[in-house]
């Protein structure tokens, strides 16, 4: 019995497909006696939940055919190729029908096939994707072995020169592009090539790409198909990018803060010609339908335009000094170093409000997205990072590091990181603060938020219903202003709920790239069955689910968007913040009691009244209103613009980006005195004999 082929067999048999599995089993059994059907469900199985990967797939395939081909009970007759010739058919042809009845049989390199570079046929190296020679006569492959040595097939797909011609491979071997099941090789996605991406990204930019971590890769979560790789940062690339975006500050900061706005105003509009591609690549990563997409980086756009006008306005007042012959005068000078870590659910629009307007105050930046929005990650970069480099400006003064939590901890922990400004979770957002207190460093902390929307009984229902629908299912609910709570008076109650289920259902749920679409995906696996916990849960505790509460039976992370009535206001799972699209339908009698139950929950962020009650309104904004750092009246809690400061109390952060003077985060401030007279008066009427 030969061990070593049946050996190699079983490795190739966890990289094949399933159809293949069947053939390479039955060759097993026909040529070395060996029972397999014991094998079957278990490889199965695991090929079921295997991922492709075109080298080892190739080398588990090549050691495949050796266990096959070097078999002296194997011998059938194979066309063949010109002497050193590339191990690839002629393009254009995605297979070749072979002998009857072998299982083997139907599979040939296609367009694009090949293995390891310059592996296959002679010495020379034939580009990948380049179409093979023309085909000679048959030989029998028998006759070819007892030359001696491996077998022509073997030795083509070993690299091996043979006297022999080299074969072409008739075996359960696919080309490597029509093996590739990532999105950004298909002629459906050719657009992200606009973006610069391709099938595995560099994930680190600091003046040049890199990257030396894992490569972690990206899924759509419409089909959960993977779309391209990144390689994330290393610690090694980070500490090497922060000795870079250090370096580069001391260029930036002795731009004047007017150029520098000229320089962001370039990035806005870099961004602005490809608004509609980079929209789209939103939609494919995250999740967001389109129009959202596109609506987050015109965000970004318009925050660089915003910040334009800021460049030009920063500064300190002249103050009047109480000593003659003095000055006293407000300093604002940039931080440094502003490390941004931002969230899946804005993966542009976060950075835009941090970056923008900390580049204008003279500050270089370092930012980690989301593993899971990297490509998004990256395809902002480059446009950036082409803006900085045709004004010959360093390209680390926009560092890019792409990687998980030892990225971030690391981030959190460097003293060198004079501002650090961190969107996510409140339960990691603690984390980070601690981390950064710790060392006395400085944070931006834009977290969490439960929100919610009261009505009252003179409220316009013509208003309170698409708000109220926009605000929960927008997004998917997956924006930190989601509308999680709604709060109804008595008398209106039943009426508003029966209105709400009605537009619920007519809410058109589909591909987020679909023009007509309204709702999209949860981002991931794992929001999807949170999203069940939290219903269950909701169950449990009292709740009545009116609509939704279910998975969509397609492809992807869909969800049905669900309203939940009859739970009291202080619930555990009405006080967790979910992020998902559940709305918690809560009654009320009275204004006193339901301002207290707004602002009984941790979170601070997004709050919003309706009602046509002049007086009531401004009790609501009041000190003894709402406490969140957004207050609204008749719209609802999402929907935040650039011009007002956007962030929360309590455990949302306290942190606010974006807004007239969130230039001075972004800042240090000194005070100084300047003496131009001849007398040195002192404190308390201090005087010198």
């Amino acid at each position: 019995m030969h061990r070593f082929p049946f050996q190699a067999a079983l490795f190739g048999i966890l990289y094949i497909s399933p159809s293949e599995l069947k053939g390479l089993l039955t060759v097993c059994y026909k040529f070395y006696g060996i029972q397999t059907h014991f094998l079957s469900e278990n490889l199965t199985l695991s090929m079921q939940r295997r991922q492709w990967h075109v080298g080892v797939l190739n080398r588990a395939r090549l050691l495949y055919s050796h266990a096959l081909f070097t078999s002296p009970k194997y011998d059938f007759h194979l066309k063949t190729r010109e002497p050193n010739s590339s191990l690839r058919s002629p393009g254009g042809r995605a297979g070749r029908s072979g002998s009857p009845g072998r299982p083997w049989a139907g599979w040939g390199p296609a367009e694009g096939a090949g293995g390891e570079p310059g592996g296959a046929g002679g010495n020379r190296e034939v580009p990948r994707g380049a179409a093979g020679p023309r085909q000679s006569p048959p030989v029998s492959v028998g006759a070819a072995r007892r030359r001696g040595g491996p077998g022509p097939i073997a030795a083509a797909m070993l690299g091996l020169r043979h006297a022999a011609a080299s074969l072409p491979l008739l075996l359960p071997l696919r080309a490597a592009a029509a093996m590739s099941t990532l999105l950004v090789s298909q002629p459906r996605y050719a657009w992200l090539r606009e973006l610069g991406l391709q099938e595995e990204n560099p994930g680190v930019y600091n003046g040049r790409w890199g990257g030396s971590g894992q490569v972690v890769t990206t899924y759509c979560p419409a089909n959960n198909e993977p779309i391209a790789s990144v390689r994330q940062a290393s610690l090694e690339d980070y500490e090497e990018t922060v000795k870079k975006a250090k370096e580069a500050w001391k260029v930036w900061a002795d731009i004047p803060a007017p150029k520098r706005g000229e320089i962001v105003r370039q990035i806005g509009d870099a961004l602005r010609q490809k608004i509609k591609v980079l929209g789209s690549l939103v939609s494919l990563e995250m999740g967001k339908i389109f129009v959202e997409g596109v609506g987050e980086v015109q965000e970004y756009v318009d925050v660089c335009d915003y910040a334009v006008g800021l460049s030009r306005m920063i500064g300190g007042p002249i103050l009047p000094s109480e000593r003659p012959g003095h000055a006293l005068i407000e300093q604002w000078n940039p931080v440094g170093l502003v490390g941004i870590i931002t969230a899946f659910n804005f993966p542009v629009a976060v950075y835009g409000w941090n970056s923008a307007i900390a580049m204008i105050c003279g500050n270089a930046c370092l930012w980690k997205g989301a593993p899971t929005t990297s490509l998004i990650s990256v395809a902002v970069t480059k446009i950036i990072a082409k803006v900085l480099e045709d004004n010959k400006i360093p390209g680390a003064i926009c560092s890019l590091v792409c990687g998980g939590a030892d990225i971030g901890t690391a981030m959190a922990r460097d003293e060198r990181m004079d501002l650090l400004s961190f969107t996510g979770s409140t339960k990691v957002g603690k984390q980070v603060a601690l981390m950064v207190q710790e060392r006395f460093g400085r944070s931006l902390l834009e977290l969490g938020g439960n929100n919610a929307i009261i009505v009252f009984e003179d409220a316009d229902l013509n208003l309170v219903i698409p708000s109220a629908l926009f605000a929960a299912v927008g997004t998917a609910g997956q924006r930190c202003t989601t509308a999680r709570r709604l709060f109804l008076h008595e008398s209106i109650h039943d009426v508003v709920v029966e209105k709400l289920a009605k537009a619920y259902a007519q809410v058109r749920i589909g591909d987020p790239w679909d023009s007509d679409t309204l709702y999209g995906p949860l981002h991931t696996k794992e929001a999807v069955k949170m999203f069940l916990d939290a219903v269950e849960q909701a169950k449990q505790q009292g709740g009545s689910v009116v609509c939704g509460g279910k998975v969509i039976n397609r492809p992807g992370n869909y969800v049905e968007p669900t309203i939940v009535t009859g739970l009291p206001h202080n619930a555990p799972i009405v006080h967790t913040e979910t992020f998902a699209p559940i709305l918690y339908v809560l009654k009320f009698k009275e204004e006193e009691e339901v301002f207290a139950w707004n602002n009984e929950v941790k979170q601070g962020l997004s709050s919003s009244i309706f009602t046509k009650d002049l007086g009531r309104i401004f009790r609501w904004l009041g000190p003894k209103g709402s406490d969140c750092g957004i207050v609204n009246v008749n719209i609802p809690t999402s929907g935040a613009e650039i011009g007002g400061a956007f962030g929360g109390e309590k455990h949302t952060g306290g942190g606010r980006e974006s807004g007239s003077d969130s230039w001075k985060l972004y800042m240090r401030r000194s005070t100084c005195t300047i003496n131009y007279s001849k007398d040195l008066p002192l404190a308390q009427g201090i005087k010198f004999q």
